[in-house]
């Protein structure tokens, strides 16, 4: 498979009051032709500028990236025109409708009036944005703004397409379509870098993910690959008294099926060889020693897993914070 973003050694630092903080450290990813690259980590981890470097918003400190066979440091301009960039944000002009939006990408891209007309009705039916098209965008719900966010993003064809945390706010029927849409986008031949905190996004949707935690990649591969590595099952023991959390976190290390074990606020997490045959030893252990057990849930290893076991932290947390007002 052709490779159509190559990073090597890629850095990024800045100022702060307290001093440089390393965003991004040293970073090499690449990512195939066509394929749906996602891009997990915490709030801060760095996702979000190593993207905006790949889309020359931000300049390049140290190392190499060549994107759309272009070096993206010494050929911006020819990044820019085969890359498209989805921010958070967003990119459309409020007060004006989404048409005169999709139209004035097209022309800022080089198009003519008329083939950029041709272009904006080919999205507005692919998109569906039919029935608001002519309306200003100030008036359009979450979903309708994002699907416009996309249509200006591969409104000139472009080569990769960045999104940025797309799907954030949406209801899970926007959710969907929007889903549908990057499969779509991907199956036509466009490479598709998307940075996301929803682990069920990143596990339908890639078909690779890197993990990245204080501006290091962490953990790459395809979903199962990664899963794969845990080889363990997890199980989430909720304690009637948080104090027992200690005692019982010292108990259960020294079984011999207890491969790994974390502390999360009220609960446990342990990871085990088989999890239908420890969670009876697991309520006898508990139960003698007079811990008493709230929940116990058995499950096989997800993506939040593998973030756990790599940093430490809960991706699944990580994701809350930030939706609830935290950014990078």
């Amino acid at each position: 498979m052709k490779n159509v973003v190559t990073t090597t050694e890629l850095r990024k630092s800045f100022k702060s009051k307290k001093g440089v903080v390393e965003a991004v450290r040293g970073v090499e990813l690449h990512v195939g032709e066509g394929e749906i690259f996602g891009f997990l980590g915490p709030n801060g981890a760095g996702k979000t500028t190593t993207l905006r470097m790949l889309a020359t918003l931000l300049p390049i400190e140290s190392g190499e990236a060549m994107v759309a066979g272009f070096d993206v440091k010494k050929q911006p301009h020819e990044v820019r025109r085969r890359v498209g960039y989805v921010s958070q944000a967003g990119g459309g002009d409020r007060l004006s409708t989404g048409r005169e939006d999709l139209i004035l990408q097209g022309q800022l891209y080089g198009m003519s009036t008329t083939d950029a007309n041709a272009r904006a009705d080919e999205l507005i039916d692919d998109l569906d944005l039919g029935e608001f098209a002519g309306r200003r965008v100030v008036t359009y719900s979450g979903g309708q703004r994002r699907r416009l966010d996309v249509g200006l993003g591969i409104m000139h064809r472009p080569d990769v397409l960045f999104l940025d945390e797309p799907t954030t706010g949406l209801d899970p029927q926007n959710r969907a379509n929007l889903w549908e849409l990057i499969r779509q986008l991907s199956g036509s031949g466009t490479s598709i870098f998307l940075t996301t905190h929803y682990l069920d996004e990143a596990d339908v949707l890639s078909n690779r993910l890197a993990i990245m935690d204080h501006g290091l990649i962490v953990a790459e591969g395809t979903s199962r690959e990664l899963k794969q590595e845990i080889a363990a099952d997890s199980v989430v023991v909720s304690l009637k008294s948080d104090e027992g959390c200690s005692g019982a976190t010292e108990l259960l290390r020294q079984e011999s099926y207890v491969s790994h074990i974390t502390t999360e606020a009220d609960h446990l997490r342990l990871y085990v060889d088989d999890g239908v045959a420890a969670l009876p030893k697991l309520l006898r252990l508990l139960d003698g020693n007079g811990i008493g057990v709230r929940t116990i849930t058995l499950s096989e290893p997800t993506l939040d897993d593998v973030f756990l076991r790599h940093t430490g932290r809960s991706l699944h947390k990580a994701g809350m914070n930030q939706r609830n007002g935290d950014s990078e």
